[in-house]
């Protein structure tokens, strides 16, 4: 079992999106449910509708999945857990303050120390902690042996015991801490690997402590997946507009090759472009980059415009408001100079729209349009442009760039040789 956990605390970006798409192919390869995880625990920065809507985009990019859960569905077991660790000793309850707890992060600062719980609350008697009325967390109790994690993309990993403390897993008002619900949600869901990001590191050794000390047998594989940077070299994020998963779908950009770029960094793939099936087939883990990749637009650019390519006319019509082949083919004469959906439209929508005519045109285009309106069917571009050229009597430089304007709305657009034989159905409408 593989699972994608996601937070509905704001828009999916596409570091989210890279880790839906890596345990969905993971899963696909390993014959295994995945599951889907909505991390809800934080009701204070949870948003009304996220959770939807990142099933709506996991759906949209063809990621399959057998089950969602909400973590707050799951709290009584988290509670339980938490109980059976005090009950075996494995965890105690800590009466320190927020606020000496705060002194004591100054304290390190001021040292330049990481701060590490000192285990004050630790070896407290049995009835100090039954007649103590303070509020108090629930700490499990650090490791005294390294943890060893062996991860699939950064290898072997050592986290040293002198580098976890005892640290929180229930809180003053009894809610799981996020470390202590994904390892127990990971143990009840059967995990068998955690592919995520790299950020997600130092969660590793403190999940792996939790399900130690509830003497969870199963070892969990990982593979956590280099950063994703922008180009300040920095981590992306929500936000950076170009990183919104959403924001570059309103810009045009294919799911497919949204896809086929966030599988493609860091990669060893056997070509450049290519669909989900096909990454299903040869993608490696143990190919993927260790160290950080930058997040290129340009390049999903490039991916962008092969993808829209790759289309069918009459599907490639669709994005520009039609479900007619030879306009399709119309809009892949225009992929020469755009390379998303939302340029095209800005391409074609002026070939349909009521024409602004510069003045310089206004008395040749007048005489232009009666013709076109008055003439016959022309099949051949160069029939149809010989006929109206006779009847508005217009030569040259004169024609041409009230014929070209006319019929495809710029005044430096393709050739009208070029295009006619997709819009010659549609010159009525064209020309009003």
């Amino acid at each position: 079992m593989l699972r994608f956990a996601a937070s509905p605390t704001g828009d999916m970006h596409i570091g989210s999106l890279r880790v839906a798409l890596f345990n969905y192919i993971v899963s696909k390869q390993r014959n295994e449910d995945l599951i889907v995880r909505i991390e809800d625990l934080d009701k204070e920065k949870n948003i009304e509708g996220k959770d939807d809507e990142i099933l709506d985009i996991l759906n949209l990019f063809g990621i399959e999945y057998s089950q969602v859960i909400h973590q707050s569905q799951n709290v009584r077991f988290h509670t339980a857990m938490a109980l059976q660790l005090l009950h075996e000793k494995k965890a105690f309850s800590c009466f320190c303050s927020s606020e000496w707890l705060e002194k004591k992060r100054k304290e390190a600062k001021e040292q330049k120390k990481p701060y590490l719980y000192d285990d004050a609350c630790r070896n407290l008697p049995d009835e100090l902690v039954i007649d103590n009325l303070n509020p108090f967390t629930i700490r499990v109790k650090k490791p005294d042996e390294a943890i060893v994690v062996k991860d699939h993309i950064k290898g072997e990993i050592n986290f040293e015991p002198e580098d976890l403390d005892s640290f929180v897993i229930m809180s003053q008002d009894k809610t799981p801490t996020y470390d202590f619900a994904c390892a127990v949600d990971d143990m009840l869901n059967d995990i068998s690997l955690v592919i995520r990001s790299e950020e997600h590191i130092k969660n590793t050794p403190k999940q792996e402590l939790i399900r130690n000390s509830l003497a969870y047998e199963k070892k969990i594989e990982y593979a956590h997946l280099p950063a994703i940077l922008n180009d300040n070299g920095e981590e992306v994020s929500i936000k950076d507009d170009a990183s919104s998963v959403k924001w570059l779908l309103e810009e045009g950009f294919l799911p497919s090759a949204i896809a086929n770029y966030l599988i493609l960094i860091g990669n060893k793939p056997p070509k450049e472009i290519f669909d989900m099936s096909e990454a299903i087939e040869w993608l490696d883990l143990s190919n993927i980059s260790k160290f950080p990749v930058r997040f290129d637009i340009d390049m999903l650019r490039h991916v962008n415009k092969e993808h829209l390519k790759n289309l069918d006319a009459k599907e490639l019509s669709r994005y520009v408001g039609f479900a007619d082949a030879e306009i399709g083919e119309l809009a892949r004469v225009y992929l020469e100079e755009v390379s998303t959906t939302k340029e095209l439209k800005s391409k074609i929508a002026p070939i349909f729209a009521k024409k602004e005519i510069p003045k310089e045109f206004t008395e040749d285009a007048k005489i232009v349009t009666e013709s076109i309106k008055n003439a016959p069917y022309f099949d051949e571009y160069d029939d149809f442009k010989n006929h109206i050229m006779k009847e508005s009597g217009l030569k040259d430089a004169d024609f041409s760039k009230t014929l070209g304007f006319l019929l495809t709305g710029a005044e430096h657009g393709p050739d009208v040789a070029k295009i006619y034989k997709y819009i010659k159905n549609y010159i009525g409408e064209i020309v009003k």
